[in-house]
């Protein structure tokens, strides 16, 4: 049922099995959707006057249009976060005390027995702003114009809402498959799919939004939730990481062992559920080098999927780079000179070469810590030989370096950098002020070399600084970063708390 139809009266209108998919996003400008909406024929334009009321809850739609109170709630989001509603009351004033009690659980908030048996619109206005200081009633107006975009009903609508103006896009179709290629089509996946009252909010400074970003890589999982502030920027509100070894056992026979995989999943689980907890508005899942290499990570996003309703897209060694870089320049302010920025995961290695924002150069290559502790047996103590015949591998796998010449600043980042920084400096807790823009220098991956080839993994869990669940994969980490080092003619590096999690923070959530 839709909000312009005519009123039914003061009858619960019951759920239905199926019904509208929908993807909306809030702003000023939407790029090249913009132009492809100019170039398209206006079906019909219409302006509304509106009041929505508004509380903490999620998952419910209250407003009032044309003298009917419209009630909607959220039946389901599909993998690619797409919403369903489904709407439960359209009635007509004057309403009856039981349906103010149903307004009332679908906003979550608390508010004394009702005081008349029925309400005008004005007495149910009035006793509900003066009752709950966590109820808003906000005045909306709406200017619609209406499309059709592959056939999907489509929607641009400038909004004012007391004092605040903004835009937003609507497309929707009972076809999710059809909804999202529309979807991506024009552009418009990468913000968050908001719905009506928490773009209000934002739109209001009702609410901080807050996004997520699941990084799902060959060794570990990392989780990182930002909210975006007045002054421009985000603040970490959560930044973890989750050693799960997805890739274990990867290059034997190219594919995810089953053991690695249900790790990994419950590791994904628990982010979202936590993402959820800290009421994001919005979550991103990347895939890297092992679900890029294996042959049944589809069979791996799928069972992700079902667990819990999160879509991790793999992407590409140069868009990893790329992102990467964008996350570097962003924590290390004005650079001068070229700059070099280098990842090591468990899988491969990415780097990108540039100058100021401008980014010349990027690639991956498929050196990664676990590929080498699996072929070198460097999880335990090894003799000298094994260790030379180890970095000879390495050396040869990034001839790529050879000749280059030597960055400005060279830019390091991911576990292997940062668990090498944080044992130099000695940190009992983990503490990524003092490892952002930290100097690691060569001299010092030379020492932890060393150290951790004469040593066991769980002797290496004794060492102050080094993650526990990293010290398996600690040695080969470290060969990788003195070769890159060592090929590219430098003494040091410039280690980076930040990493990929924090780029596609910034590009698919940034305003």
């Amino acid at each position: 049922m839709r909000a312009d139809e005519p009123a039914v009266g003061h009858a619960l209108v019951e759920p239905t099995a199926g019904g509208r998919w929908e993807w909306r996003v809030f702003g000023e400008r939407f790029g090249a959707a913009d132009d492809r909406f100019e170039a398209l024929t206006v079906e019909r334009v219409q302006e509304s006057d509106e009041l929505y009321l508004l509380s903490a809850a999620r998952g419910a739609t209250v407003k009032i249009r044309n003298g009917l109170m419209d009630i909607k709630k959220l039946r389901q989001v599909n993998a690619d976060g797409l919403e369903q509603w489904t709407p439960v009351l359209k009635a007509g004033f004057p309403i009856d005390a039981a349906r103010v009690g149903e307004l009332v659980a679908a906003l979550q908030v608390r508010l004394p027995e009702p005081a008349r048996a029925e309400y005008t619109l004005e007495e149910l206005v009035d006793e509900l702003s003066a009752s709950s200081n966590a109820l808003r009633v906000v005045p909306v107006h709406k200017k619609r114009a209406r499309y059709t975009v592959n056939g999907c009903i489509s929607e641009v609508t400038e909004v004012r809402a007391d004092g605040g103006a903004t835009r937003t896009i609507a497309i929707e179709s009972e076809d999710p498959v059809r909804l999202i290629e529309t979807v991506r089509d024009y552009g418009l996946y990468s913000p968050p799919n908001v719905n009506y009252p928490a773009g209000l909010k934002a739109l209001l400074g009702l609410e901080t939004p807050r996004c997520a970003v699941i990084d799902v890589g060959t060794n570990s999982v990392k989780l990182h939730i930002g909210e975006w502030e007045a002054d421009g920027g985000w603040r970490t509100i959560v930044d973890r990481a989750e050693v799960t070894r997805l890739g274990e056992g990867l290059r034997e026979n190219g594919e995810l062992h089953d053991e690695a995989m249900q790790r990994t999943i419950a590791a994904v689980s628990g982010m979202a559920d936590e993402a959820a907890r800290n009421g994001v508005g919005g979550i991103a899942a990347i895939g890297t080098a092992g679900l890029r290499m294996a042959r049944n990570s589809d069979a791996f996003a799928a069972a992700v999927r079902d667990a819990c309703g999160i879509a991790i897209e793999v992407i590409s060694g140069e868009e990893e780079s790329r992102l990467a870089y964008l996350a570097v320049r962003s924590g290390l302010g004005r650079v001068s000179g070229s700059l070099t920025v280098f990842d090591t995961g468990g899988g491969s290695s990415q780097f990108t070469i540039g100058h100021g924002e401008q980014v010349d150069e990027r690639f991956s290559v498929d050196v990664g810590a676990v590929r080498y502790t699996e072929a070198y047996h460097l999880a335990e103590a090894v003799p000298q030989d094994l260790l030379a015949k180890a970095l000879a591998a390495i050396a040869a796998d990034l001839a790529c370096l050879d000749g280059r010449p030597t960055p400005a600043t060279l830019v390091g980042l991911g576990g292997s950098v940062t668990n090498l920084t944080a044992v130099k400096h000695g940190l009992e807790t983990y503490d990524p002020e003092i490892v952002q823009g930290a100097v690691l220098e060569l001299a010092e991956v030379e020492r932890q070399i060393e150290l951790y080839a004469g040593l066991s993994a769980d002797e290496r869990r004794t060492i102050v600084g080094l993650q526990p669940k990293r010290a398996e994969i600690i040695l080969a980490g470290a060969c990788i970063v003195k070769t890159v080092l060592t090929k590219l003619g430098t003494e040091s590096l410039t280690a980076s708390d930040r990493g990929l999690r924090h780029g596609v923070l910034a590009e698919r959530f940034g305003p």
